[in-house]
């Protein structure tokens, strides 16, 4: 809850610009001013344009890799951070491109060690309630016998393979979190995010359901990096979104909490569908796998039923249509992007 002094908390949203953060900002500021920091590399502008005329949102274009001082910003004077601080941390910040992932190792390695530590610096200063996006691979890779990963599960992965810098990257954040609690005793609250889809997710890079829609729409091929077998799970935007918002709001830390779909779709059957409800012309192209675009297990979400009172609640057809009109009415700019080879 914000200081009873002021009227609105604040929030700071790292990564803000990026496809799940633009959603957070926005339903943020229903009842708080929000700082958003990030620095494109894996997001754009044009996810923000709509919020940066808001009186209670401001953008800082910083990458978290180095320290950020909010004071220092002529920008939030208005927020009058110096006298009110900082009440909540979102922090999603870490570069999420299938095509575009071997040129980000570096900032991937940084963001999840570097980047950690300039966020949570932030909320030992501000005594800050903080969120970190964890992610499902810090499971490891999808289990032979199908079982629903639990959060206590300890996982492994390959700290030498050339994923490392992101699956055990994202590891050691967690493992940053439990030592800011330890240490400072930080309220850091860890969730697991499992792949998620809708809205704004970067065109043409790897990530299967936006181009699907946007090549259905033009009746051009829909690419699956890999073959007939490939499958996941699907959870639409708004619904991670009001996980994190609940993990946040929880009146204890009830320690990492998985946040996604346990339904397992065929990534041909999502195509399908697509083409079926654009009632496209396209057929359906395998393509050689992406190191980042893998298969992943799929969570059990018991915890985040019971403890936070979530669900997901947008179906698959229902979160597709959204994605598919929400194409439409962008088109004109979604056009561009793929002019430009983006």
């Amino acid at each position: 809850m914000a200081d009873t002094m002021f009227d609105k908390k604040i929030v700071l949203v790292t990564g803000g610009a990026g496809f799940i953060g633009s959603h957070l900002c926005e339903a943020l500021l229903k009842d708080a001013r929000v700082i958003c920091l990030d620095n494109f590399s894996t997001s754009q502008e044009a996810n923000i344009d709509h919020l940066l005329r808001h009186p209670e949102f401001e953008f800082i274009r910083h990458d978290i890799n180095t320290p950020f001082d909010p004071e220092a910003f002529p920008e939030l004077a208005r927020f009058k951070v110096k006298f009110q601080g900082i009440q909540e941390i979102y922090h999603l910040a870490c570069p999420t491109s299938p095509k575009q992932f071997e040129q980000h190792r570096m900032a991937t390695l940084y963001a999840n060690s570097l980047g950690m530590k300039n966020a949570l610096d932030l909320a030992v200063r501000y005594k800050a309630k903080f969120v970190h996006t964890s992610t499902s691979v810090v499971y490891g890779p999808r289990p032979a016998d199908g079982h629903l990963f639990k959060e206590e599960e300890t996982g492994s992965t390959d700290v030498l393979s050339p994923r490392a810098c992101y699956d055990e990257g994202k590891r050691f954040a967690e493992t940053c979190c439990a030592t800011y609690k330890q240490v400072h005793n930080v309220d850091a609250r860890i969730a697991r995010i499992f792949r998620t889809y809708g809205p704004r997710m970067p065109l043409f890079d790897g990530q299967m359901v936006p181009d699907f829609v946007t090549n259905a729409l033009d009746g051009l091929d829909l690419e699956i990096f890999g073959d007939a077998s490939f499958q996941t799970s699907l959870v639409y935007v708004t619904d991670v979104v009001d996980g994190l918002i609940k993990l946040m709001n929880a009146a204890v830390d009830i320690g990492p909490v998985n946040i996604g779909s346990d339904v397992d779709v065929p990534i041909v059957d999502v195509a399908n569908r697509i083409i079926e409800m654009t009632g496209s012309s396209s057929k359906i192209i395998f393509k050689d796998k992406l190191l980042f675009m893998s298969q992943l297990g799929l969570p059990d979400i018991s915890k985040a039923k019971e403890s936070l009172g979530w669900i997901p609640l947008v179906t698959l057809d229902e979160g597709l249509k959204k994605a598919i009109d929400y194409t439409i009415a962008n088109k004109t700019l979604l056009t561009g992007f793929r002019s430009f080879g983006q």
